[in-house]
């Protein structure tokens, strides 16, 4: 007996072949959204916790930067302190300093020259004079440049004939003169003699040696 099935089997199995292609189509997108939801929530933990790590680094910065708020306070006070301080070693040294003035300008004057005025602002002296001769101003300026450490840097600003009256009848033609210079502290002069020192030390050292 021959059986002879009139059922429309490919209608069937492509019906099969779609449902079954749906069925895969939706879990790939199941799985596909599970995937993706995976990732958003690596990423946001990703990013909450880098917003955390943030955070701690700022609230850390806005420590140090309190910090190096107070530090730069402390050294202010520090260096305003020492400003007091060598305020009050400059006025303690200075104390002697016109004694030191009056003595070594009488000792530097040359004869011929005589002083009618004198003028000290902070470290610098302007001085005021007559002398017999331009030969006896540039005397004092050797004077004054070599001959003596409390005095440094002389400068003549002004030199013009002039007419000195010692009587009335005698009347003399002499030299006026204006010149400057720095009346050296006691603490600048130790310094010098500190690194004069220094250099004489490096001196023999090196003599030495390119003696061996």
């Amino acid at each position: 007996m021959i059986l002879i099935n009139l059922l429309p089997h490919r209608e069937a199995a492509r019906k099969r072949r779609k449902e079954a292609f749906q069925v895969t189509m939706v879990m790939a997108a199941v799985l596909g959204a599970l995937i993706a939801g995976a990732v958003y929530m690596w990423y946001q933990n990703r990013i909450e916790s880098q917003q955390e790590r943030n955070a701690f680094l700022q609230r850390e910065i806005k420590t140090l930067e309190d910090q190096i708020k107070e530090i730069a306070s402390i050294e202010d006070e520090i260096a305003a302190l020492r400003a007091r301080q060598k305020a009050v070693e400059d006025l303690q040294a200075d104390r002697n300093l016109p004694v030191y003035l009056l003595k070594e300008l009488a000792a530097q004057l040359p004869d011929g020259i005589y002083v009618t005025g004198m003028k000290q602002t902070n470290q610098v002296v302007e001085l005021q004079g007559m002398a017999q001769s331009n030969e006896r101003v540039s005397e004092l300026l050797r004077n004054l440049s070599g001959n003596t450490p409390w005095f440094a840097k002389p400068e003549l600003l002004e030199i013009v004939a002039a007419n000195a009256t010692l009587s009335p009848k005698d009347v003399r033609r002499v030299a006026s003169f204006k010149m400057r210079f720095q009346l050296m502290r006691s603490s600048d002069l130790k310094k010098d003699a500190e690194s004069q020192d220094k250099a004489g030390t490096a001196q023999i050292k090196k003599g030495a040696a390119n003696g061996k």
